[in-house]
């Protein structure tokens, strides 16, 4: 049995290659439906901005490489399993599963690296529920309280899911900062109270009563230019979260006398592990049940703006470089 792998090879330049697929006995392979393109991680590494001398991911099996060239990389794979190997059940197969697994026509993978797609929710909308987690990551290491001011800059994929989640905390008001007005109208849509240009956001929190400022902010806009304004509209003692990655772009921050002054707290979010003060209490199993809970609440296909077939997945990677017609989630789907 073979599979067709999709590999970045240098700086915007993809090729597909013929493997075989060889599943062990205690395995399943699963042929993809869809993929979701990250464009986070991955535009990073097609641009050949992200740092070749770290692993891809250490905590997820399918991705034990670095991201030096070629490298595979992906981790939003929906498919059904067509094989079982002889240690694996029967009521694994036609199964419609989810997998953190690259881009690929066809995978063998454990069952303990599988989650079932629930029946209330299609195929599209489970290849972002990484996406999802990711936010709902971002909510527990942000411990909103009630009746705080949230302000959220960038309204990409990560950016309107971490919306959506945080709408259904009972907040004074939920704020989405983006300089695309479509995105800003996607926010609305997901629960944001207001959404607002990146030159609107100094008058905005001006007009704001006592305790100025913004309780809590996070900065997913993947620019670091980005990060001094996000700090400059948290109020005194606020929190910023800063779940960008900017890979090997440098972040100039300007710590100044309101950072300072202020006491304000600027802190990393990274879905990968669970922050220390939550892992009494939560497992990674249990934030992906979360997730999966707002999977069907949220709705993800209205973020869904191009489908691309596998085969031309340069075009898919272009269109998110150039950003041509502004794309949201880009899909890859298998015949």
């Amino acid at each position: 049995m073979n599979r067709t792998s999709l590999y970045f090879t240098g700086p915007q330049t993809v090729d597909r290659r013929r493997e075989p697929v060889e599943p062990s006995a205690d395995e399943v392979v699963v042929e993809t439906r869809v993929s979701a393109i990250s464009s986070g991680t991955e535009l990073l590494i097609y641009r050949g901005e992200a740092p070749t001398d770290v692993p891809a991911d250490e905590t997820l099996d399918a991705l034990d490489s670095d991201l030096s060239y070629p490298v595979k990389y992906g981790y939003a794979a929906v498919g059904d399993v067509i094989a079982a190997g002889d240690a694996v059940g029967d009521e694994w197969l036609d199964r419609t599963v989810f997998a953190f697994n690259p881009h690929e026509s066809r995978f063998a993978t454990a069952t303990d690296a599988l989650v079932p797609v629930p029946n209330e929710v299609s195929s599209e909308a489970m290849a972002m529920a990484p996406s999802v987690e990711t936010a709902t990551s971002l909510v527990l290491d942000g411990r909103p309280r009630i009746g705080e001011r949230v302000v959220v800059f960038g309204a990409g994929v990560i950016g309107l899911c971490t919306v959506g989640v945080l709408s259904s905390f009972p907040l004074d008001r939920l704020v989405a900062v983006d300089p695309v007005g479509a995105r800003r109208e996607r926010a609305v849509d997901l629960g944001a109270d207001r959404a607002v240009g990146p030159d609107e956001v100094d008058d905005l929190v001006t007009d704001w009563p006592d305790p100025g400022g913004a309780d809590l902010v996070y900065e997913l806009s993947g620019r670091p230019s980005t990060l001094d304004a996000a700090i400059g509209t948290a109020g005194y003692d606020g929190r910023v979260v800063v779940g960008s990655w900017y890979g090997e772009k440098e972040a100039t921050v300007g710590l100044g006398t309101h950072f300072h002054r202020g006491r304000i707290a600027v802190e990393s979010s990274q879905v990968s592990t669970l922050a220390p003060e939550t892992r009494g209490r939560w497992t990674k199993d249990r934030r992906m049940d979360t997730a999966l809970s707002r999977l069907a609440d949220l709705d993800l296909d209205s973020l869904v703006t191009h489908r691309v077939p596998f085969d031309e997945a340069e075009s898919a990677y272009r269109l998110l470089h150039e950003r041509t017609g502004d794309p949201l989630q880009v899909l890859l789907t298998y015949d």
